[in-house]
C-alpha cells in the first residue's frame, strides 16, 4: 500500500499526519508513506526527523480577507497543483489523505484529477476552507470532535502520539522534572503557545512570575523559537523558585508529566493532549481565525476540566489571582484533571489508520 499525507505549516497538522504514518506502519509495517508539505512549514524539520519521506510543493494562502492576495489565489494554487501532480505521478499513491491547510488544497484536485481516492482530517470542532472543499470528494472524512459540520463526518478523534496517547504522568513526574531542571517536588506550571508560541501568554505569565515564586510554584514556559527576540519579552524576575525559559521541547509527553496545570492556547493538538492526559488547563484560544480555538475547548470546559479566558483578558494580573489560587485547591485541580482524562478518545491514530486501509483496499477492488 502507498500512501500520500498531506499537511503542514504548524504542529496543528503535523502532529496529527504524524501519528497517522506511525499508527500506519504499525498496521502494515510494508506501507509505503509519502508526506507533502510547503517548504516554510514546521515539517521540513519534524517529518525527515521521524524517518518519512517529505516531498514540497508552493504553499497556497487562503486570505481571510479581500485585497491582492485574493487575486494571487487562482495562479497559485494551479502552480502548487501542477507541483502536486508531478509527486503524484511519480508516487502512485493508492490513497491521499489531507489534513488541512496550504497544503491540502492542491493535493485535493490533484486527488481528483487523478481519480485517486481521498481520506479527509478536519483538526478543529470548525473546519477550514481547505477542508470544507475536500470534504466534498473524499471518499471518508474523519473529524476530532463531535458535531463538526463537515460532509460525510466520522467522529474518530484527534491522532495523538503514542508517547502522549500512553503516558502514565504520575510514573513518569519525577524524570521529567528532573529532565527539565525542576525541583522534583514543587507544584510545577506548564505554559506553551504552540509550535510557534504566543505573545499575549509570553508577557502575561513572565509579568506573574513574582507571584508565582511567592506562592512557590515552578514553572516551565516554552516560549517558541522566536519569543526571546520579541520586543515585549521581558525575562521573569528571580524568586529563588526555578522558572525554566525554553524555545521549544521535543518531549511533550515530559512536559505534561512534569504539569500540576497547563496554560496554554486551544488549537486541536493542545486541548486532546492536555484533556487524554488528564492535566488541567487554563485554554486561551486565538483571537483571529474564525473562532474554532475557543470550540475545540468548550466540551472539556464544559466538563470541569479546564478554564477558558478571552486572550484581551489574559494579563499578568489574571495569572497573579488565578493560577496561586487553582494550586492552593489540589482536589479542584484533581477534579478537573479526572473530567478532561475521559472526554477524548486516545485511538484516534489507531481508526483513521483503518479507515486509509480501507479507502485503499477498496480503490484496489
Amino acid at each position: 500500500m502507498k500512501v500520500l499525507l498531506a499537511g503542514g505549516g504548524t504542529a496543528g497538522h503535523t502532529s496529527p499526519l504524524l501519528a497517522t504514518a506511525d499508527a500506519l506502519r504499525r498496521l502494515d509495517p510494508e506501507v509505503e508513506i509519502t508526506c507533502l508539505g510547503t517548504p516554510r512549514g514546521l515539517e521540513n524539520k519534524v517529518v525527515p526527523a521521524a524517518g518519512y519521506t517529505l516531498r514540497l510543493v508552493p504553499p497556497v494562502p487562503l486570505p481571510r480577507k479581500p485585497g491582492k492576495d485574493l487575486f494571487l489565489v487562482p495562479k497559485r494554487l494551479r502552480s502548487a497543483v501542477k507541483a502536486a501532480l508531478e509527486i503524484i505521478d511519480e508516487v502512485k499513491p493508492d490513497v491521499i489523505v489531507g489534513y488541512g491547510g496550504y497544503v491540502s488544497m492542491p493535493a485535493y484536485v490533484a486527488a481528483r484529477r487523478r481519480k485517486i481516492p481521498l481520506v479527509v482530517h478536519e483538526q478543529n470542532a470548525l473546519p477550514g476552507i481547505a477542508n470544507k472543499v475536500g470534504s466534498r470528494v473524499a471518499t471518508r472524512v474523519a473529524v476530532s470532535f463531535p458535531d463538526t459540520p463537515l460532509r460525510k463526518a466520522e467522529y474518530v478523534g484527534l491522532p495523538i502520539r503514542r508517547m502522549i496517547a500512553t503516558l502514565d504522568r504520575s510514573s513518569l513526574q519525577a524524570e521529567a522534572r528532573t529532565f527539565f531542571g525542576l525541583d522534583v517536588h514543587r507544584p510545577t506550571l506548564v505554559v506553551t503557545g504552540g509550535s510557534q508560541g504566543a505573545r499575549r501568554l509570553n508577557q502575561a505569565v513572565s509579568g506573574a512570575a513574582a507571584a508565582l515564586g511567592s506562592a512557590g510554584i515552578q514553572v516551565l514556559h516554552v516560549i517558541g523559537p522566536n519569543g526571546a527576540s520579541d520586543p515585549g519579552w521581558s525575562d521573569p524576575v528571580a524568586t529563588g523558585v526555578p522558572y525554566v525559559v525554553l524555545p521549544f521541547v521535543e518531549r511533550m509527553d515530559l512536559a505534561l508529566a512534569a504539569a500540576d496545570l497547563m496554560v496554554c492556547r486551544a488549537g486541536a493538538s493542545s486541548v486532546v493532549e492536555a484533556s487524554s492526559s488528564g492535566v488541567p488547563a487554563v485554554f486561551v484560544p486565538l483571537p483571529i481565525g474564525n473562532g474554532e480555538q475557543a470550540l475545540n475547548a468548550r466540551p472539556v470546559v464544559d466538563a470541569g476540566g479546564a478554564l477558558l479566558v478571552e486572550d484581551v483578558s489574559f494579563t499578568a494580573d489574571y495569572v497573579a489571582d488565578t493560577v496561586p489560587a487553582l494550586f492552593a485547591d489540589p482536589a479542584r485541580l484533581a477534579q478537573m484533571g479526572a473530567a478532561a482524562a475521559h472526554l477524548v478518545p486516545r485511538d484516534a491514530d489507531d481508526k483513521l489508520a483503518r479507515i486509509i486501509q480501507d479507502v485503499a483496499r477498496g480503490a484496489a477492488r
